[in-house]
């Protein structure tokens, strides 16, 4: 058992299809796309060596960087911070250099199929990743209202829980045709994919996820309600998600992006930093030896200041430096906020409507913060209870969630003494990081009397909230009821041709732009469609045996919703 409260249906065929983040809303195999032998696609050689401004170094950036230099164009990447974007990897001052701590994403689903190339590309070692009640978590301590349940297992709960857990498998299966669009994605049964999504995204656009419990007789008791937003299921309490769109949160629970995470073994912003040092061996117009590195001389160009489109349809970058240059072509992977606010840029950029859906766009904020340990001092047995010392903590006090994080029990070790969301982490902006930490360790000592935490600390702690990040703004997006054609408009801006000639050659890629934000498989599904787009701009095409997802947008394309 992977969560608290399980993901609806517990599969047990061996024989059935793996699940991956196919859909529902765009069902193009982006694996099989990255696999195929025939690659991504070639541009005519009189094209080879053009520029194209690649504004953003995270995972977006790097991965469209690095397949438009395979193809034999010149990316030149942007980057007002660091190569990784909320790939974000730290470590502690005079600490050994093996305790890290992951500031953004730190698990990854095997359904992100596409992620996983990448990451067996650069040679990146994952593990299981100790959420509440996985596999990997050798207990779990639920503590809700001054009452503590420890547990290895879910069946070690009382029964409340798994009634709880009955009551969302309910409500899936009653409100959202969960078993039959989970076969249709393990299956990539296309055309009953789109049936089925086509009628919940008309039923459903306009409805809460809290509004969608509340509206299934499996989830009538309000104790349930509150139970399952405190403690959730996956990676724990939902409940700042309630607000959201029930789309987003049914996005994740079909492809399983909340199970069986793993994370990547020395942090994930390794990932971006060796697709910058790496030298394809398969690359069109540059000489072997060539990397994305090398064609900087190291290290990217600085933060973007200014955006403005100039004769003959171009693309004219600013950057911090003043320096000026021109594009024919450029992909935008940041923070779509920041095009409103710290770049100036020319109205003529985007289409009003793509304008309006970037200034819709909600962000949900976020806040860790870790401490290096001198051991796992919490695989210690209690001489009373034979207990583990201390456990994965899911709790209703303002650490929320608390995860325990070693290599092994004769090592230093890591806890994220906090991880929370939105208003939960609006709570800890003003605190500084010593601050938050001893407010953090009051709440655990009134669920841990007898374990003195502090004991074993061994540095200071490092923290992040991801709203007061000046190029983030907050740590992802998460549409809002009624957003569903603002996402629709972000996520197909890389079919160009749709647009007046005045309007093409920026492209928008990043995980805010996917309809999976918050994931880094929607990070690099945006990358590539964006690589189809300045591929398709300078005249190049997909192998017919391998086509790309611009080539097969008009059979698979989202939903339309009627505007008026």
């Amino acid at each position: 058992m992977t969560s608290t409260v399980p993901n609806a249906i517990q599969h047990t065929d061996a024989a059935a299809p793996p699940i991956t983040m196919f859909g529902p809303d765009f069902p193009y195999a982006y694996d099989d796309f990255l696999a195929h032998p025939a690659g991504l696609g070639q541009i005519p050689a009189t094209e080879h060596g053009q520029e194209v401004a690649v504004i953003g170094g995270g995972l977006s950036g790097i991965i469209a960087a690095y397949e438009l230099m395979k193809m034999g164009l010149k990316p030149v990447v942007y980057e007002a911070d660091r190569i990784g974007g909320r790939l974000r990897t730290v470590g502690f001052d005079g600490c050994d250099p093996s305790l890290t701590a992951e500031m953004g994403a730190m698990r990854f689903p095997p359904s992100s199929t596409a992620l996983q190339h990448y990451i067996d590309l650069v040679d990146l070692e994952t593990r299981d990743f100790p959420n509440p009640l996985s596999p990997a978590t050798p207990s779990t301590v639920v503590d809700l209202k001054g009452e503590s349940h420890y547990a290895e297992t879910i069946d070690d709960l009382p029964q409340v829980y798994r009634d709880v857990a009955d009551a969302w498998n309910a409500c899936l299966e009653q409100g959202a045709d969960f078993s039959d669009m989970n076969r249709a994605l393990r299956e990539r049964d296309v055309p009953r994919i789109r049936e089925i999504w086509a009628k919940l995204v008309e039923q459903l656009d306009n409805q809460t996820f809290y509004g969608f419990l509340c509206a299934s007789d499996a989830f009538k008791s309000f104790r349930h309600r509150e139970i399952f937003g405190q403690v959730g299921f996956g990676t724990g309490g939902w409940d700042t998600d309630f607000p959201n769109s029930i789309l987003e949160i049914l996005r994740v629970v079909y492809t399983e992006a909340d199970d069986h995470h793993r994370g990547i073994v020395g942090g994930s912003q390794q990932l971006p930093l060796r697709l910058w040092d790496r030298e394809p061996q398969k690359i069109v117009h540059w000489p072997l030896g060539t990397s994305l590195a090398s064609l900087h001389g190291g290290e990217p160009r600085g933060a973007v200041t200014r955006l403005t489109r100039t004769a003959g349809n171009r693309i004219t970058v600013t950057d911090a430096t003043g320096d000026i240059r021109t594009f024919r072509a450029a992909v935008f992977t940041g923070q779509s906020w920041l095009l409103l606010s710290k770049i100036d840029c020319d109205d003529a950029l985007f289409p009003i409507d793509h304008w309006t859906a970037m200034e819709r766009t909600h962000y949900m904020e976020s806040s860790k913060l870790f401490v290096p340990v001198d051991r796992p001092f919490w695989l210690d047995k209690d001489e009373t209870t034979g207990r583990d010392t201390m456990s994965m903590t899911l709790t209703d006090r303002m650490t929320r969630g608390t995860y325990l994080l070693d290599d092994g029990p004769d090592k230093p070790a890591v806890i994220c003494l906090s991880y929370t969301w939105c208003d939960d982490s609006l709570k800890w902006l003003p605190l500084s990081p010593k601050e938050r930490m001893e407010v953090m360790l009051k709440s655990l000592g009134e669920i841990y009397p007898n374990v003195d935490v502090r004991s074993h600390i061994i540095g200071n702690p490092v923290t992040v909230s991801w709203e007061n990040e000046p190029y983030f703004m907050g740590a992802f997006k998460a549409n809002l009821p009624g957003h569903y054609r603002y996402q629709r408009r972000l996520f197909t801006h890389f079919m160009q041709d749709r647009l007046p000639a005045d309007k093409r050659g920026l492209f928008l890629a990043g995980d805010d732009i996917s309809w999976t934000a918050g994931w880094a498989e929607g990070a690099v599904q945006t990358a590539l469609n964006a690589v189809w787009g300045v591929m398709h701009q300078f005249g190049g095409a997909t192998d017919p045996t391998n086509p790309g997802p611009g080539d097969v947008f008009d059979e698979i394309a989202p939903v339309e919703l009627p505007e008026d």
